[in-house]
């Protein structure tokens, strides 16, 4: 399972590090996704980071605000946010994926197992 955590009541322009622990599997064979749910709207893939960290993939709404990285030896997975925005207010998840890399394409929902309950972010205007 994966657990999320990290998330909170902040101003617009503020930060925030979401945090992602793996217990029971080794996430090192697998790609992982930040994801998140918005009120009244549809799951969405914000991110995805490969096995070795080198590959990393973001949606456009979050290019150049959000870093994906990860931690193997922790188990973790990691999302730093700077400068949000009140649309950037939603539930976050994070998955583990079924292969290696970020293929697939990576923002399915059908691409990941292991999701996690969430931890939620509000962004204040």
């Amino acid at each position: 399972q994966v657990a999320e955590s990290g998330g909170g009541l902040v101003q617009a322009g503020a930060s925030l590090k979401l945090s992602c622990i793996a217990s029971g599997f080794a996430v090192d064979g697998f790609g992982l996704g930040w994801f998140r749910q918005g009120p009244g709207k549809e799951r969405e893939g914000i991110s995805c980071i490969g096995s070795n960290g080198l590959e990393t993939y973001y949606t456009d709404s979050v290019k150049g605000r959000f870093t994906t990285s990860r931690d193997n030896a922790k188990n973790t997975l990691y999302l730093e946010m700077n400068m949000l925005k009140p649309e950037d207010t939603a539930m976050y998840y994070c998955a583990a994926g079924t292969t290696s890399d970020c293929s697939g394409p990576w923002s399915g929902k059908e691409k990941y197992n292991y999701w996690g309950k969430g931890t939620q972010v509000t962004v204040s205007s």
